[in-house]
């Protein structure tokens, strides 16, 4: 089986020329941290929802009982 490399569009806005182009190693190390970083932020927020979640659980409270407090 072929290993497909990621590509890079590139559009010239001025000649309407596009570009498709295998990405440079750079590229693919960037494309690397960029997937890793929003991994990393989708894991907090999911952490926080839950920590959200556990507080109103022990209040006895719903998301609609803090939308009707204006919260």
């Amino acid at each position: 089986m072929t290993k497909l490399k990621p590509q890079v569009k590139e559009f010239n806005c001025e000649t309407g020329e596009e570009i498709v182009r295998d990405a440079t190693p750079d590229e693919i190390a960037q494309m690397k941290i960029d997937a890793a970083n929003y991994e990393a932020k989708k894991t907090a927020q999911a952490e926080q929802a839950a920590q959200r979640q556990a507080i109103l659980d022990r209040l006895g409270l719903t998301t609609d009982d803090l939308r009707a407090l204006g919260l």
